[in-house]
């Protein structure tokens, strides 16, 4: 599993004055990029995946009291061509905010197409 704290920032909140839902998938992307790029181990092909699929229940508000979060991503399970997630956004204290699943393609930056996912990122994600 790989984690980061992320610092809740005035721009992530609403007219309502709590985190906007669209910003929990944001700390989500900002984790599940750095997994990604810690995985296959080189920042350029982080680049060669795009997001397929996500799914999120949203489990608590988040306002700027809980000052920050820590966003989680760790291994589903990898496909052919495809790679699930499980991720969560958690409170410093420990409390769930959000649970989420997503799908995450990897793609021939050539073509624009799906491409099988080599031993080498297999290997990565596994580890």
């Amino acid at each position: 599993m790989y984690e980061r704290r992320i610092e809740i920032r005035w721009a992530d909140l609403d007219a309502s004055r709590h985190v906007n839902n669209a910003v929990y998938l944001s700390y989500l992307e900002e984790v599940r990029t750095a997994w990604v790029e810690r995985a296959v181990g080189d920042s350029a092909t982080v680049w060669d995946y795009v997001l397929a699929r996500v799914e999120i229940d949203y489990k608590r508000e988040l306002t700027l009291a809980d000052a920050a979060v820590v966003a989680s991503c760790e291994l589903g399970d990898v496909g052919n061509s495809s790679v699930r997630t499980k991720e969560r956004v958690v409170t410093e204290a420990g409390e769930v905010a959000a649970e989420a699943e997503a799908v995450i393609v990897a793609r021939d930056p050539e073509t624009g197409r799906s491409r099988p996912i080599t031993d080498a990122e297999r290997a990565g994600f596994a580890r």
